[in-house]
């Protein structure tokens, strides 16, 4: 597992030096939610606010992130993807698909499947301090 998350973060580092795992990880959400707001990415992922605001903070700085209003309620600030951050989400995905590809090409598809259920499983456990595997 510790070889997998290095290699994880290698890989966020060629992609973009300046960001990191985490960082790709805040990304995909606002891509996946179209934009949410800051203390929603810390709840979600079990992280402290603070963690959470030095990464938008880069993620700005970057121009990959882009504060504005909710339109139900514009005292609260949702955070979207700008063109940019769209388009590094855009190459990481195929590079990251094309290592896979490169990496699984001559497994079995019976390991394959294995495997894909294998992951299914260690993704479906219940997180710490909830049943439903979602953070308290």
């Amino acid at each position: 597992m510790t070889s997998f998350a290095r290699r994880a973060r290698s890989a966020a580092a060629r992609m973009h030096p300046e960001l990191s795992l985490v960082s790709f990880t805040l990304l995909s959400h606002l891509e996946e939610r179209r934009g949410c707001r800051a203390c929603d990415l810390a709840a979600h992922y079990a992280l402290d606010k603070s963690t959470v605001s030095r990464q938008v903070a880069a993620l700005e700085r970057a121009r990959l992130v882009t504060r504005g209003a909710d339109p139900e309620d514009h005292r609260v600030q949702v955070l979207e993807l700008t063109a940019a951050g769209a388009a590094i989400l855009a190459q990481v995905t195929r590079n990251r698909r094309a290592m896979f590809h490169e990496r699984l090409a001559d497994w079995h598809p019976d390991d394959l499947d294995r495997f894909a259920a294998y992951l299914l499983r260690y993704n479906g456990h219940p997180q710490d301090g909830d049943v439903h595997g979602r953070p308290e």
